[in-house]
């Protein structure tokens, strides 16, 4: 058997489907290209894939990651060529490489994520970085998060490692988050931008990359 990690884009056509069924796709896709998914043991087999902190609908990103085990040994270089094949418009392969089989799962090596986010404002870039100093020296920022079971507290200055500016418009600007994404959380940049007094929903929300502890 074989393990390979898939670093993978996920666009604007495919931001609204579910995690399960981003896995569904990906079956289909590797049953079309002839690849042989190993399948866990016991009562209830399933493929041996897995995706690395699962997206919330409505985001895009250039930084997926899956780790698949196939029964049948093949290059990556192979592997990929025919994959790519199969894929649907808004999935593209950024690389494949062979990972030890004896490594933790892949998402207990996740440690942040990096966003990119564009909100509506009619504040000043220096406004805008006034307000992140100010922020980021906060010890604590209590927060509230509505769920189906109900609210959750909890603190959201423990899950944010880092705030910038990417680009400023006269009526719009692109933040950068660098956000903790473990287990012992996971931030939300809608949330952090609330926390951050943009009213309104994000124009749009990309993830440009996360970070293992393997590196």
């Amino acid at each position: 058997m074989q393990r390979l990690r898939i670093r993978f884009r996920r666009g604007e056509e495919l931001k609204y489907i579910s995690h399960l069924d981003l896995l569904r796709l990906w079956q289909r896709v590797l049953n079309r290209a002839d690849i042989r998914l190993a399948y866990s043991e016991g009562f209830n087999p399933h493929p041996r894939m897995s995706l690395a902190s699962p997206l919330a609908l409505g985001i895009t990103s250039e930084a997926e990651l899956m780790d698949i085990v196939v029964e049948n040994w093949s290059s990556p270089h192979n592997f990929t060529a025919a994959v790519e094949r199969q894929l649907p418009t808004g999935i593209e392969i950024l690389q494949t490489y062979n990972i030890a089989m004896t490594l933790p799962s892949l998402q207990s090596q996740v440690t942040f994520s990096e966003y990119q986010i564009e909100v509506a404002t009619d504040k000043s870039r220096e406004a805008i970085e006034i307000i992140f100093g100010s922020f980021l020296k906060k010890e604590t920022i209590p927060w509230q998060h509505q769920r189906d079971t109900g609210p959750r507290h909890y603190d959201l200055r423990k899950l944010i490692e880092d705030l910038w500016i990417l680009d400023w418009q006269q009526d719009s600007v692109t933040i950068g988050m660098k956000l903790r994404c473990d287990s012992n959380g996971s931030g939300r940049p809608e949330q952090v931008a609330a926390a951050l007094g943009f009213t309104g929903y994000p124009k749009s929300i990309h993830r440009s990359k996360l970070y293992l502890k393997t590196g």
